[in-house]
């Protein structure tokens, strides 16, 4: 019986980076991007068209996604852009973006610190750029920020999100994901939730996103997963952290989501050796990148891995 299939998005090159200490250029995200994709990756996020004054990491998102396309072509991977607003998506589609990403806001504190509208302000702008995007043939991905927590006012009700979710996926959003922006959910939540928008809506098109601010990121993939999700976001090394939420930290790590995945029996498609290299890069571009949980563990039975393929194969067994 073949294993039943995860689908990753890794937002490393996004949501990763757009709070490090360290711009990295558009070449250096370029690599960052084409070692994911060695992986086997091919669900990325790759940048955002954003005020570079605002979000200084992602200027030149034009020139990766050009970079990108001359490296790797377009195949069977999704670069993904976010666009905070219609002047955003604009400039994402004449640079040749096809799949972008908007976001609703579960709080108005955290819609007026992120694009300086209230939540149902943010969420007739993201309305607007669904409905070009379905005219142009552009996919969409609708990220309902805060869906658990907000920093500036605390729980948000389930009922809020769940109905924000059905309005969109109504509209014709491509996926819908529900994104713990400041890591504030626990595995309790999330699975009422997830059940919740499973039951009205079906999982095909819910997605997740989740950071490990309290040490609860693996858990909250698993409680997602037992309610029948099969898309998450991560990021490669832990990169992470929204510059517009304190209190924010990484998100989940990419290596520790896949290995909890394979080892639970779910398939990647995901080479983890080679995701290890990519989050191993990922540390020394920006300096800052945490690893994942299981970085120590991962790359020792890498190494010893390695050791016993070479002994092997001098000394085979008789």
């Amino acid at each position: 019986m073949m294993a039943e299939k995860v689908t990753l998005n890794d937002v490393g090159p996004r949501d990763g980076l757009q709070s490090q200490s360290r711009v990295l250029s558009p070449a250096d995200r370029i690599q960052l991007v084409t070692a994911l994709l060695d992986s086997g990756m091919r669900h990325v996020e790759v940048g955002a068209f954003v005020s570079p004054t605002a979000v200084p990491a992602m200027a030149g998102t034009d020139e990766v996604l050009a970079g990108l396309r001359e490296n790797t072509g377009s195949g069977d991977v999704t670069f993904t852009v976010l666009v905070p607003n219609v002047r955003g998506y604009e400039l994402a589609t004449a640079a040749g973006a096809r799949s972008v990403c908007l976001v609703l806001y579960g709080t108005d504190g955290m819609a007026e610190a992120n694009v300086g509208m209230n939540r149902l302000q943010a969420e007739s702008a993201a309305k607007e750029i669904l409905e070009r995007a379905r005219k142009d043939g552009v996919r969409v991905t609708s990220t309902i920020a805060v869906a658990f927590e907000c920093p500036f006012e605390g729980r948000v009700e389930p009922s809020l999100v769940c109905d924000m979710a059905g309005r969109f996926l109504e509209l014709g959003t491509d996926e819908l994901c529900v994104a713990d922006t400041i890591g504030g959910a626990n595995p309790g939540q999330v699975r009422s939730l997830t059940a919740a928008l499973v039951d009205g809506y079906g999982a095909s098109q819910i997605s997740c996103h989740f950071h490990d601010t309290r040490a609860m990121g693996l858990a909250n993939v698993y409680a997602a997963l037992e309610s029948g999700i099969r898309k998450f976001d991560a990021s490669i090394a832990g990169l992470g952290g929204c510059p517009f939420a304190p209190g924010a930290s990484g998100n989940v790590a990419t290596e520790d989501v896949v290995m909890m995945l394979e080892q639970m029996g779910f398939a990647t498609g995901i080479d983890l050796d080679r995701l290890m290299q990519a989050a191993t890069l990922a540390k020394t571009l920006t300096g800052t990148a945490p690893g994942g949980r299981a970085s120590a563990w991962l790359d020792y039975n890498a190494s010893s891995n390695k050791t016993r393929s070479l002994t092997e194969t001098r000394n085979p067994s008789r």
